[in-house]
């Protein structure tokens, strides 16, 4: 298993309101830089999109803590099994921390090619998360 985690970000707003945005992928996408995501598909639980210098990205909720955590695993047709979660913390009124988490099951010639896009890959999604304006 390889670990890739994101900077830990400052949101100037509650953990409760970036959680509901995040905990429904219908929402999901308005967090995302559109210049980087194209073909986004949702149905709430779940979602498919492609990510500029990426590649396809298939989601899925496979667990939620109230304005704390969002669990997510791959989804569909990808190249390997990953789990991905986002953690919040309020740190004080109206303001949080992110952190994102990314645990891939990567052979060693896959970890060689991938690690960059998921290095990049997790940076655009926080980078998304954190400049929204909820």
């Amino acid at each position: 298993m390889t670990r890739f985690e994101s900077q830990i970000k400052t949101i100037q707003h509650p953990a409760s309101v970036v959680y509901d945005k995040l905990s429904n992928f219908d929402n999901f996408s308005a967090v995302l830089p559109a210049d980087k995501i194209k073909n986004w598909e949702s149905d709430g639980d779940s979602c498919r999109f492609e990510v500029d210098g990426v590649g396809p990205v298939g989601l899925k909720i496979v667990e939620r803590e109230d304005h704390k955590t969002i669990k997510y695993s791959s989804d569909g047709k990808v190249p390997f099994n990953f789990f991905l979660w986002i953690q919040l913390k309020e740190v004080k009124e109206g303001e949080s921390k992110l952190k994102i988490t990314l645990d891939a099951h990567l052979n060693p010639m896959i970890k060689l090619v991938a690690k960059g896009p998921l290095e990049k890959f997790i940076g655009i999604l926080a980078d998304g998360i954190a400049g929204y304006n909820y």
